[in-house]
Formats: structure tokens, sequence, C-alpha cells
């Protein structure tokens, strides 16, 4: 039986292994959707970067949460992601299924839907279905639903929460660092500030959709043996000759003379 979700609503799944499949219809001007998720402990938080698999990281390193390829169908393009709950730690305590839209905001994104099957069963019919909307129209990033333990077993519920922030500020909403110093790549690094509950975890792959990693900018401390600039004065060296122009250095001092010395008698108009 399919369960027609309402914002807020929830089921019962049934099933230990999901395929969540986001599904809308494309065209001109029309942005691309990317789908994600988030492993959350019962603090509502990653336990670790690793925990958000999205295009750039499509696979959890347990193998359990990964994005399957894109595909079009008769119905739109769709993009996937397979849970197996049932084989996730016992310190996962929900799966966040959230999606990010790439240049434009979800208002231009028609007949935007999630649908639930179980896995186990591709020829079974769909477990839950709900139809995601944009509330503001200024959305770049929403959380589809979430799935999540209640007792032994898993359900689903229907959030259709929005953010103006893109895949950056839902990331770093769940506890997520990403570097904020990489250039933005479409709405999906928008410039704009992350929601309060950022807060900074261990260092993660920035989410970007084009281009290779950015070259590291931390500065460089000085390197010692480096020759100054021109006009500076050079490192003193004990073998190094001095610049022209400067002081030379001051000759050691000699022996002090003996008071007693004399000259001995240099000739005969000397002798008394």
């Amino acid at each position: 039986m399919t369960h027609a979700m309402l914002k807020g609503s929830n089921v019962p799944l049934g099933a230990t292994s999901i395929r969540a499949v986001l599904r809308w219809t494309p065209g001109a001007g029309v942005p691309d959707v990317d789908a994600s998720a988030l492993l959350l402990g019962a603090d509502g938080r990653v336990r670790a970067d690793e925990d958000f698999v999205f295009y750039n990281q499509p696979r959890h390193p347990s193998g359990f949460v990964r994005l399957l390829p894109k595909k079009r169908t008769a119905e739109g393009l769709t993009d996937t992601v397979q849970a197996d709950v049932g084989s996730l730690d016992a310190s996962v305590d929900q799966v966040v299924l959230a999606a990010s839209s790439d240049g434009g905001t979800f208002s231009g994104v028609p007949d935007l839907r999630i649908v639930l099957y179980d896995a186990a069963a591709p020829d079974g019919g769909p477990l839950a279905v709900f139809d995601v909307r944009a509330e503001t129209g200024e959305e770049t990033a929403v959380i589809c639903g979430e799935l999540y333990r209640r007792g032994d077993g898993w359900k689903f519920r229907a959030v259709g929460q929005g953010y103006p922030t893109g895949l950056i500020g839902l990331a770093t909403a769940f506890g997520i660092s990403v570097d904020d110093s990489e250039p933005a790549s479409g709405a999906s690094a928008s410039e704009a500030a992350a929601p309060a509950r950022t807060q900074a975890h261990t260092p993660a792959q920035t989410p970007s959709r084009s281009g290779p990693p950015q070259a590291d900018q931390t500065p460089q401390r000085p390197d010692p043996h480096a020759e100054p600039s021109y006009g500076y004065p050079r490192p003193a060296s004990p073998a190094a000759q001095p610049s022209y122009g400067y002081p030379q250095p001051a000759a050691a001092a000699g022996p002090v003379p003996d008071p007693d010395f004399r000259l001995p008698p240099m000739g005969p108009q000397f002798v008394p």
C-alpha cells in the first residue's frame, strides 16, 4: 500500500533496505537537482564528515548508504539514495534525505517528489510518496524527509524544510565543516550565512560541483635561508663577506706588548 504523505506525517516502513527516489520534471531553465543523505547520531548531528553522502562523496564508508546513478524515466529525471537501514551501526539514529538545486531555486523545479521503495522487492510498489513544495521560493536545498529508528524498526517522516543557503548551509546545519574560502559554485554555494546550529567539525571536502579542489591558500612561513629583499641588510654569517659600503669588521686585537722589551744596539754609534 502506498502512503501519500503530508508534511509532518510519518509512516512505519516495514523494510530494512530503502530506495529513496527524487523525481522531477526537467525542461528549459529548470535547475538540476542532486540527492544527498546525512547519517545522524542521537544528538541530531553527524558523527564525522564521512556521514555526509553527496555527489562528491557518493558512498558512505560503511557501504550501507550510497547514491545511485541519475536516470531519465517516462515521468522525468531521478536521483536516488539507497539506505540499508537494517545494517547501519546502532549509533546512527536517523538518515536525512535531502536535495539541492544547481542553477536556480526550487521554485523553478516542477513536480518534485520523493518516492520510497523496498529495495529488496524491485517489482514492488512505492511504500510512501511525498510531494515536496517550495515554501518561500528562495530554497536552494531542502530536507525532503528522514528515516529514523522507532523501537526495532524504522519510520519515514515527511519534512519539506528548505534552506536558502544551498548544500553548504544544509551540511553545516548538521555539523559538517566546509572550507568557506572556496569560490561559490551556483546556488549550492550561496554566500548567505549558515543556520544558527552551525558548528565546526573535523575538516571535510567542500561541496563543489565542478573543478579540481582549490590549492591550499594558507600563508607560508618565510624561509630563513632565503635571500632577503633588495635594500635590506643581509643576515650575518661568519663565512660571508660584508656587502660593499658596509663597515668592515674590526680586526682582532694583537698580543699586549712586553713592558721590558728593549731593542738591541744597532751599531757603534749607539755605544756610550
